[in-house]
Formats: structure tokens, C-alpha cells, sequence
């Protein structure tokens, strides 16, 4: 049984870590830029633009590179925890833009088969997501909203 002193402990102690705070504040407002984009651009609210994946910004590349640069700045540049923490962001950063956006490609094409069967009575399948990937223009905005927020709250 999860002792709830422990517990309380935990959450009392993240309260006070600056490194996490950082990072949460600045993928939260990459993921509120990304809602306030949607809702100018389609003239409507969809609140799966809170928590999903694409769009602009990348809010895994502001949260990455805010982790990363607060990271030199609280335990220097020099130190493994930065270098673990930049690592850590190039590689969200490429598979943001990579790995993510070419499953998304691919779903948009298999979404086109799929429908194509479906009016023939074949299939009756649900659509894939195809939004799940950034361009890199995405990516690099994602990362410089976390670097500006990084340098703004630094200690």
C-alpha cells in the first residue's frame, strides 16, 4: 500500500524543482499556442488539441529544449545531467519530425486505401490518425518557444 504521507511528500518536493517547472511550463504553453492557432484557424474549439500530438508548435521540442537548457543553466554545461538532457532533446526533436511525421504520411495514405474499400463494402474500419509528426518548422519554433522560456525563468 502507497503510503499518502509519501506521497504528498513527492509532489510537495516537485512543487519546489525548478527544473521540472520550467519544462512543464513551457511545453504548457506551446500546447496553448497550438489550441489558440487551431481555434483562429478553424473558427472552432476542439479540446483534443490539449493533449494531442502535431501542430504547430512542437510542444515535445518547447518542453525538450526547455529541459535542456534550464538543465546547463541550474547544473552547468559541462555537467552529465546536461548532456543527457540535450541528447534526450535532439532525439525528441528528430523523431518529432521524423519518425512521428512519416507514421502520420503513412496513415494518410492508408486512410485513402481504407476509404476506397469501404465504398466498395469491404472494410469497415475506423480512420488512423494522421496528425501525429511536426514539420521541422514546427520543431524549431517548439524549441525556441523552450529556450526563450528557459532563459526568461532561469534562476
Amino acid at each position: 500500500m502507497i503510503n499518502y504521507i509519501h506521497v504528498r511528500g513527492i509532489f510537495d518536493e516537485l512543487k519546489l524543482n525548478h527544473l521540472f517547472l520550467v519544462t512543464i511550463f513551457a511545453w504548457c504553453l506551446a500546447q496553448l499556442i497550438k489550441v489558440s492557432l487551431g481555434v483562429i484557424r478553424t473558427k472552432k474549439f476542439d479540446f483534443r488539441w490539449f493533449i494531442g500530438t502535431g501542430g504547430m508548435p512542437s510542444a515535445h521540442a518547447a518542453g525538450a529544449s526547455a529541459l535542456a537548457i534550464t538543465s546547463g543553466f541550474d547544473y552547468g554545461f559541462n555537467s552529465g545531467i546536461f548532456a543527457l538532457a540535450i541528447v534526450f532533446a535532439i532525439v525528441t526533436m528528430f523523431d518529432a519530425q521524423g519518425v512521428r511525421r512519416s507514421a502520420g504520411s503513412q496513415a494518410k495514405i492508408l486512410n485513402q486505401v481504407m476509404e476506397d474499400i469501404y465504398w466498395k463494402g469491404r472494410i469497415h474500419e475506423m480512420r488512423l490518425k494522421e496528425l501525429i509528426g511536426h514539420t521541422p518548422v514546427e520543431v524549431i519554433v517548439g524549441s525556441i518557444i523552450g529556450i526563450l522560456i528557459a532563459i526568461i525563468l532561469q534562476k
